[in-house]
C-alpha cells in the first residue's frame, strides 16, 4: 500500500475563494496549507473597496458562506463595512487566522518540471515550495485607471474608489465622479447631499432597478434564525433556489426577462420627470445586458440641484478641473474614479510560469480560458477558485466558491493517497468546455442586449457562468480523471501545442 503524503498547498488570496477553500481543505484534514494575502486583512474586494456608500446589491442573507450563517444582519442589503467585519468573523470563528499570512504578496508562482513542484516568491524575497497552488485572487482587485490626457496634472485629490483615501475631503466640494457602475451610482448618491457641486461625467447610461436599498431587517429575525438553525438553512438554501430564477432571465428571453426589462424602464420614467435628463439617463441597449445596477437613491441624487450629468466625453484634464468635447472647462476640487476593474487579470499581475516555461500571458493571448473555471493547460497542479467563468449575476459565489473547493480537494485526496502525481487538464477537455461555454452564451442577454461590458474579453467571449446552478453542481461533483493528464509520464496530446 502507498504511504498517505501531505501534500503542501499553497492558496493565493483571502478573499471569498481563499477563506472557502481555507475552510474546506481544514475540514478535509490537510494540515499542510498557507493563504497568502497581500493586504493587511482578509476580506478581498470588501477590504480594499470602502468608499462612501458602498453596499452590497445580494441581500445579505444570501450573500454569505453556507457554512458560516450570519443571522443578524442589520440591513437587508449590507453596507461594505458590515461585510468586511462578517469576514474576518468567519477567520477568527473557523480557527484559520494562524493559516492565513498577511502583508505577504506573492508576486511569480514557477513550476519546475524535473521535480514537478512549484516555487512561490514573495513580493520580500521568500519563497515556498509546493505541491499545489491555488489562485484565489478573485475577479475585482486591480483597479482600471481610465487613459485620460492630462489626469496627473489635477491640482486637487484624484481617487479610486478601489483605492479609497479616508483623507480625502468631499463635504462642501465640487465633486468630478467619473463611471456609471453600480459604484459611480453609490458614491454620487452618498456624497451628493453635502456636495457643493457633483457633476456626474458618463460616457453610456446605466440601467437601474430601484430597490428600498437601507431597509432593516425585519424585526426579531435574528433572533428566530439564532434560535433555529434549521429554519436559517431553509431561508438560505430557499434564496439560492429564487437566484435561479435569475439565471433563467439572463439565460432566456421569456416573460420573466421582459418583466424585469419593463421594470428597469419604469424605475427611470417613475423618478426623473425631465424629460432632456430623462433622454440622457436613457441607455441604447436591453437592461440587463450589463452587471445591473440596483438602487434607490441615485436618481433622486441626480435630479438634485447641487448635481449634474454630464455627456459629453471627456478630453483632457487640467490642474483646475475637466475638459469635455464641447471645449468645456468643469472646474472641481476632486475627482473621483468609479471607473472598476481590469476584469479579466484574475491572478496578474503575479508572474505565472508552467510547464515547458509557459507563462499565463502566452496561455491567456486570446483572453482568459480555463477548464469548468479550475484548471488551465499547460499548468499542472495549478488550480483556480472563482477562476475563468466564474463570475455570475445568478449564482451566489460563495455557492461557487465552495462547490469549486471542495471539488479540489478531491483531487487533493488522490494526491495524499497516492493515487495521482502531476494533475494537468488537456486542451481537448479545455476546448470542448469553452465551446459549450459559448454556444450556451449565444442566447444570453449579454450576447443579444446590444451592450459592451466588462463581462466580455477582448475577443469577445463572454466570460461568465452562461448554465444554470444545476449544471455547475454537477459540473464540480467530482473529478473527471479522462480529462487529465495525472502523471508526468503520460502523452501530452494536443497540449503539446502550448
Amino acid at each position: 500500500m502507498t504511504a498517505r503524503r501531505s501534500p503542501r498547498i499553497v492558496v493565493i488570496g483571502a478573499g471569498i475563494a481563499g477563506i472557502t477553500t481555507a475552510h474546506v481543505l481544514q475540514e478535509a484534514g490537510f494540515t499542510d496549507f498557507t493563504v497568502y494575502e497581500k493586504g493587511d486583512d482578509v476580506g478581498g474586494v470588501w477590504h480594499w473597496n470602502h468608499y462612501p456608500g458602498l453596499t452590497c446589491d445580494v441581500p445579505s442573507q444570501l450573500y454569505q458562506f453556507g457554512f458560516a450563517p450570519k443571522p443578524d444582519w442589520p440591513k437587508i442589503w449590507a453596507s461594505g463595512p458590515e461585510i468586511q467585519r462578517y469576514h474576518r468573523d468567519v477567520v477568527e470563528r473557523l480557527g484559520l487566522s494562524d493559516r492565513i499570512r498577511l502583508n505577504a504578496e506573492v508576486v511569480s508562482s514557477v513550476f519546475d518540471d524535473a521535480t514537478g513542484r512549484w516555487t512561490v516568491t514573495l513580493a520580500d524575497g521568500e519563497t515556498v515550495d509546493a505541491d499545489f497552488v491555488v489562485c484565489a485572487t478573485g475577479v475585482l482587485h486591480n483597479p482600471s485607471i481610465p487613459d485620460i490626457p492630462g489626469l496627473h496634472s489635477f491640482a486637487g485629490p484624484v481617487v479610486h474608489t478601489a483605492r479609497w483615501d479616508d483623507d480625502v475631503r468631499t463635504s462642501g466640494q465640487r465633486i468630478a465622479v467619473i463611471g456609471t457602475g453600480s459604484t459611480g451610482v453609490q458614491v454620487v448618491s452618498a456624497l451628493q447631499p453635502e456636495a457643493r457641486e457633483l457633476l456626474h461625467f458618463t460616457r453610456t447610461p446605466q440601467w437601474i432597478l430601484w430597490a428600498p436599498m437601507s431597509l432593516p431587517q425585519l424585526p426579531f429575525a435574528d433572533t428566530v434564525l439564532a434560535a433555529s438553525p434549521r429554519l436559517h438553512h431553509a431561508l438560505y438554501r430557499g434564496l439560492l433556489w429564487g437566484s435561479g430564477i435569475l439565471a433563467d432571465i439572463v439565460r432566456k428571453d421569456t416573460w420573466r426577462r421582459r418583466a424585469v426589462q419593463a421594470y428597469a424602464r419604469l424605475s427611470l420614467r417613475a423618478q426623473v420627470r425631465d424629460s432632456d435628463l430623462r433622454a440622457d439617463l436613457t441607455p441604447d441597449y436591453q437592461p440587463l445586458c450589463k452587471r445591473q445596477v440596483v438602487s434607490g437613491t441615485y436618481y433622486r441624487a441626480i435630479t438634485a440641484g447641487n448635481a449634474d450629468l454630464v455627456t459629453e466625453s471627456i478630453t483632457e484634464v487640467r490642474p483646475e478641473g475637466i475638459v469635455t468635447a464641447d471645449g468645456r472647462l468643469h472646474e472641481v476640487d476632486v475627482i473621483i474614479l468609479a471607473t472598476g476593474f481590469r476584469a479579466h487579470d484574475y491572478m496578474r499581475p503575479m508572474t505565472v510560469v508552467g510547464r515547458g516555461g509557459l507563462t499565463i500571458d502566452e496561455a491567456w493571448r486570446d483572453g482568459p480560458r480555463a477548464y469548468r473555471m479550475t484548471a488551465i493547460p499547460g499548468f499542472p497542479n495549478l488550480f483556480t477558485v472563482l477562476g475563468p467563468n466564474s463570475p455570475t449575476g445568478s449564482i451566489s459565489l460563495q455557492y461557487t466558491a465552495e462547490k469549486t473547493a471542495r471539488y479540489l480537494a478531491q483531487w487533493f485526496d488522490l494526491f495524499r493517497n497516492g493515487e495521482v502525481d502531476r494533475i494537468e487538464v488537456t486542451e481537448e477537455a479545455t476546448a470542448e468546455f469553452n465551446a459549450q461555454v459559448a454556444a450556451a452564451s449565444e442566447t444570453t442577454v449579454w450576447k443579444t442586449g446590444g451592450c459592451d461590458s466588462w463581462y466580455l474579453t477582448e475577443s469577445g467571449a463572454v466570460d461568465l457562468w452562461p448554465f444554470d446552478r444545476a449544471t455547475l453542481s454537477r459540473m464540480l461533483a467530482r473529478p473527471d480523471r479522462s480529462h487529465f493528464r495525472l502523471g508526468a509520464d503520460e502523452p501530452l496530446g494536443d497540449s503539446a501545442a502550448l
